[in-house]
């Protein structure tokens, strides 16, 4: 198994966080090489899993924390958004959760289920826990250089 970088930070579960876990996930894939549109996909996600815990999980309290973790591969981005706050080792977690299916009733997981076929639509792979809270899960794989030249490029080197 090839080795991979894991960055971990809690954040309180506010609506003024949601932005600094934004500006978090855009910096790490940025430093990764992903495409702008893929940056951007990876922002909406991120927030769109983050604005729905902060929401749900503590009903708009404000209280509690929400923990996300970056695990940085080779070819890929998995970012966990765990609102029960607490640390996580990210291959236990991978190994006990399962994949996001359409089918599942959102009613199950938590109300505005919107956010999740949003999240799903836009990464390459969703897996979901929801034993003790919920974990979401959102992988983006790395694909190559994709800047054209008729992309916002500056110069054809590197």
């Amino acid at each position: 198994m090839k080795s991979f970088d894991f960055i971990e930070m809690k954040v309180p579960a506010k609506p003024d966080y949601v932005g600094v876990v934004r500006l978090s996930t855009s910096g790490i894939a940025n430093r990764m090489g992903f495409a702008y549109d893929d940056l951007e996909d990876l922002k909406v996600a991120v927030s769109e899993a983050m604005t729905n815990t902060v929401t749900h999980a503590y009903e708009g309290k404000g209280e509690g924390e929400v923990t996300i973790g970056f695990g940085i591969y080779e070819d890929r981005l998995e970012i966990m958004v765990a609102d029960h706050g607490d640390s996580f080792d990210l291959n236990e977690v991978k190994d006990e959760i399962g994949p996001y299916q359409q089918s599942e009733s959102i009613e199950n997981l938590r109300e505005g289920g919107f956010g999740l076929f949003l999240i799903d639509a836009l990464m390459d792979k969703l897996e979901i826990k929801n034993d003790s809270g919920v974990i979401v899960l959102m992988t983006k794989f790395l694909h190559g250089s994709e800047v054209g030249l008729d992309d916002d490029q500056i110069s054809t080197t590197q």
